[in-house]
């Protein structure tokens, strides 16, 4: 065991750190025993790139980053600690430098890009009756509808956040596209995970939330990063 990084789980919008709880446990299942989720407050780059090396300094020995969705913009910001050695992307977004998730989704509009609104107060949200087919369609509708009722909004501003020097460019790189997703279009995930020069990618059939719908993949993943390192 002590040969094993911590594995750090870094969520997205419209989501916790709880959304990686069949990562979390099958995880545990194959030995892991330090892992960590970070809960992003989701009210700016800058915010979530800081909360999450915090969590990293709390480490004592080498990282792997995991992030899905926009937690891969966090992860792309937040990952040149020295003690982080290797970023696992899930169907996330992998800015370069000077670009922010907002332009990125601008270039390739996604499936369910109308059911985002925001409200009064200028936090983005997935319409509770559009989450499932937006978000999650290859989950039972109940473990959707709790993810649509818990759903953590980002501030709006948030989209239009722009990473300033990409980890990537210096750390090895793995990276899972789903074909199925409809919130960051698939050839998105393509284009950026190309321009990485990823160790590995991996095409999964699933939603946006394959980190819930698919877990034994995205640990097989991880277990592929911590294996090369």
């Amino acid at each position: 065991m002590a040969d094993k990084p911590t594995i750090v789980l870094v969520h997205g919008f419209w989501g916790g750190a709880a959304h990686w709880a069949g990562v979390i446990n099958e995880l545990t299942q194959r030995g892991y025993d330090k892992i960590r989720a970070v809960e992003l407050p989701l009210t700016g780059l800058a915010d979530d790139a800081e909360r999450t090396r915090k969590m990293v300094a709390q480490v004592d020995g080498p990282v792997v980053l995991v992030g899905h969705s926009y937690g891969g913009a966090v992860i792309t910001e937040a990952g040149d600690q020295p003690n982080v050695q290797g970023l696992v992307y899930v169907a996330a977004f992998a800015p370069d430098a000077g670009e922010s998730p907002g332009q990125i989704s601008e270039e390739h509009k996604p499936a369910a890009f109308d059911a985002i609104a925001p409200d009064s107060d200028g936090y983005l949200w997935i319409a509770q009756d559009k989450y499932r087919e937006s978000f999650a369609q290859d989950l039972d509708e109940e473990q959707a509808h709790v993810m649509a009722v818990t759903q953590k909004a980002p501030l709006g501003s948030t989209f239009g956040d722009a990473v300033t020097a990409p980890a990537w460019k210096n750390k090895p790189v793995w990276y899972q596209v789903s074909t199925q997703d409809r919130m960051i279009d698939p050839d998105n995930e393509r284009r950026m995970a190309e321009r990485m020069n990823p160790k590995k990618v991996i095409e999964l059939d699933a939603s946006h939330a394959s980190l819930a719908s698919q877990p034994a993949a995205i640990c097989d993943l991880i277990d592929e990063a911590v294996a090369a390192l």
